[in-house]
């Protein structure tokens, strides 16, 4: 079943669920900042995805800003990068969606088509 990590008050996030209801879609709603993904699972959706892992940060987000992220990010590793992102659901990219193979980091129609459907 897909996990659907969202944040119920960005727009984007209420649109994602939207076409995934109306396109009958089964999925586990999780809050993306009352329960993040652990570090070993964004690790395990990074490698899986064939995202690059910045795809993975909310690099619009108050907070990317706030700690400097865009400087940083791409001299971190792979396991740096799911650590910081680990540690605030406010710096993920949402809404992100896994169904253990695929992976979804925003939402575009066309992506959730090719994937979810």
């Amino acid at each position: 079943m897909l996990r659907f990590y969202w944040y119920p008050k960005c727009g984007t996030c209420r649109n994602a669920k939207k076409w995934l209801d109306e396109h009958k879609v089964e999925y586990e709603a999780i809050d993306l900042v009352e329960t993040p993904p652990s570090e070993d699972e964004l690790l395990t959706m990074m490698k899986a995805s064939d995202l690059p892992s910045k795809r993975f940060f909310n690099s619009s987000g108050k907070k990317y800003r706030e700690l400097g992220l865009k400087d940083k990010v791409g001299d971190m590793s792979l396991e740096e990068q799911a650590n910081v992102l680990a540690s605030d659901g406010m710096l993920i990219k949402r809404p992100l969606a896994t169904d253990g193979r695929d992976v979804t980091a925003g939402f575009k129609q066309d992506e959730y088509e090719a994937k979810w459907l």
